[in-house]
This record gives C-alpha cells, sequence and structure tokens, in this order.
C-alpha cells in the first residue's frame, strides 16, 4: 500500500459547514471529502461490466495546512433552481417547448415559479495551500489491480493530468495540484483548533456506489494540530455514520 502526497492550493476555498443552513461559512480547512474529490479528478478506477462502479476510493489519511488559516467574506449570486431532467428530455422532443431559466426574471412565463438568483453572504478561505496524504482502498483487494492504480495516478499526478479541474469545496473555486515525490521541506503552520464535528463524507464509502445513491453523511471530530489534521480510516468506529452505516 502506497502513500501519495499531493501538494494542492488556490486563491478561495470554501467548505461549508453544515449546520449553516442558508450562508455559507467555511471549516478552516479542507474536508476529507474534499481532499478526496481531488484525488479523484486525477484518477478513479471502475468495473467493465455496466452499470459501472467503482473498484476503489481514496482514503485521506493526513492533512497538513501549509499556509495560516485567513478568511474572506464575500457576497455571491447563487441560482435558486436548475434545470430539471424532465425539461431536457421536453426539449429534446420539441424544442420550442423549452422554457428557458432567466438568472435575473422573478418569475416564469406561466407566472407562477419564482425564478431568478439571489444574494447570499460566503465566508470562505483566502490563499490555501495544503499536502494531502492518500492511499487506494480497493473494495476486494487485488495486487494487480492495486499496482495498476497506483501506476496510473503516479504518471496522471506528474504530469498534470485530471479528468475535470479540481476544486476547492465550490466549482468556481478551482485547485492546482503537485505530487510530491520527495520529503516535503515546508513545514505546516504552527496553528491548532478543536474543530469538534466535521463533514467526513457524503457517501458509503464501505460499498462501490453509483449515481443514483442516496447521501449517506459521515462525520469526526477534528482536532487539529499543529497545522496538521489526522483523518482517521472510514471504518473507524471514530467516524460517526448514520444507524445501520458500514
Amino acid at each position: 500500500m502506497k502513500t501519495f502526497t499531493l501538494e494542492v492550493w488556490g486563491d478561495l476555498a470554501c467548505f461549508t459547514r453544515p449546520e449553516f443552513k442558508v450562508e455559507r461559512f467555511s471549516y478552516p480547512v479542507i474536508t476529507p471529502s474534499a481532499a478526496r474529490a481531488i484525488f479523484d479528478a486525477i484518477y478513479i478506477d471502475f468495473t467493465k461490466d455496466a452499470p459501472k462502479r467503482p473498484v476503489m476510493h481514496w482514503q485521506i489519511s493526513r492533512i497538513e495546512i501549509i499556509n495560516p488559516v485567513q478568511y474572506i467574506a464575500l457576497m455571491r449570486n447563487e441560482v435558486k433552481e436548475k434545470i430539471s431532467e424532465a425539461a431536457v428530455k421536453k426539449y429534446m422532443k420539441n424544442p420550442s417547448l423549452l422554457e428557458p431559466i432567466y438568472a435575473d426574471a422573478t418569475q416564469s412565463e406561466s407566472g407562477t415559479d419564482t425564478k431568478g438568483r439571489t444574494q447570499r453572504q460566503t465566508m470562505a478561505l483566502k490563499n490555501v495551500r495544503y499536502r494531502l496524504h492518500a492511499h487506494v482502498a480497493l473494495y476486494v483487494e487485488h495486487l494487480e489491480l492495486r499496482q495498476k492504480i497506483e501506476r496510473s495516478f503516479e504518471r496522471r499526478a506528474k504530469n498534470g493530468q485530471c479528468f475535470y479541474q479540481p476544486y476547492l469545496g465550490c466549482r468556481e473555486f478551482g485547485a492546482y495540484f503537485e505530487l510530491l515525490e520527495e520529503p516535503a521541506t515546508t513545514p505546516a503552520c504552527d496553528s491548532s483548533e478543536d474543530v469538534g464535528l466535521m463533514l467526513y463524507d457524503v457517501f458509503d464509502l464501505s460499498r462501490p456506489g453509483s449515481s443514483s445513491d442516496a447521501p449517506s453523511i459521515s462525520l469526526f471530530h477534528a482536532d487539529i494540530k499543529h497545522g496538521i489534521l489526522e483523518i482517521p480510516a472510514y471504518g473507524s468506529s471514530a467516524v460517526k455514520k448514520p444507524k445501520g452505516g458500514a
């Protein structure tokens, strides 16, 4: 089992705390789920038969905060709705039936549904830089498959390749990454904070999932010590899962 280390940075980031319902307020550090998504953007493997399901997930083991935590208050426009699958199918059958979503409108053409966008306050992070440590967790252990995944990830990460642009909590906050092959020389920032309960992931990582799976929220107690946040394994008792979860 090989552990990979990515140095990740960006101008802005927002890892929304779920206890804030309307306004976005970021955790002081990247969440394990957001870190996992960055590794997924570089490489993840699926079964060959349909429907395709992942054969693995990335297990984040440690997060190092390099730059001191800095917040920035932003006011952003957010749309109130997104186009439905039914509306897309209706448009495909008859383009004349399309009812567009206007960002600056207040009502639909029928005059019933409120549309448009709304302004919301965001307390984001700025000038972030992290070192993320992770390894491959296979759902069914297989040595050759593990070696293939590790080689593929290493090659793609070295070349800066990714399936989609990684991001830091929100799609508009793009992330840049570099694979570290040697021990890092820059120490983590000297910052300590007991964050309390923190979002671990929004999916059940104990089994292969699909795009139609319902959310499965898990939490853990996050305690940052001298800029380092240790992440327990998903199967650990330190990760609080829904009743009946793995």
